[in-house]
């Protein structure tokens, strides 16, 4: 599966998108990234490891997991995943 990184996410990960094999949900396929990029936890998960950081938007497919099952959304091979910070201008 393809995981597209935007914004500050991508200054953290060094990269545009990586393929990785696709795990059984959306809170799975979290933890397999922070394992990969340190300081990626904090803006990824709450502080007590159980929930999505309400920071985050991240779509499945281009629709937002808020929409489907949220952390439990279930992922295959052929989805693709945008994560984003939440964006604040004036």
């Amino acid at each position: 599966m393809k995981v597209k990184f935007f914004a500050t996410f991508r200054d953290i990960t060094r990269r545009n998108e990586m393929d990785v094999p696709a795990p059984n949900d959306m809170f799975e396929l979290l933890n397999t990234l922070c394992g990969f990029y340190p300081g990626f936890r904090e803006k990824l998960i709450t502080p007590d490891g159980t929930e999505i950081h309400a920071e985050t938007i991240i779509l499945v497919n281009g629709r937002n997991i808020c929409h489907l099952s949220g952390k439990d959304t279930p992922l295959t091979e052929s989805d693709v995943v945008s994560v984003f910070p939440v964006v604040a201008g004036g």
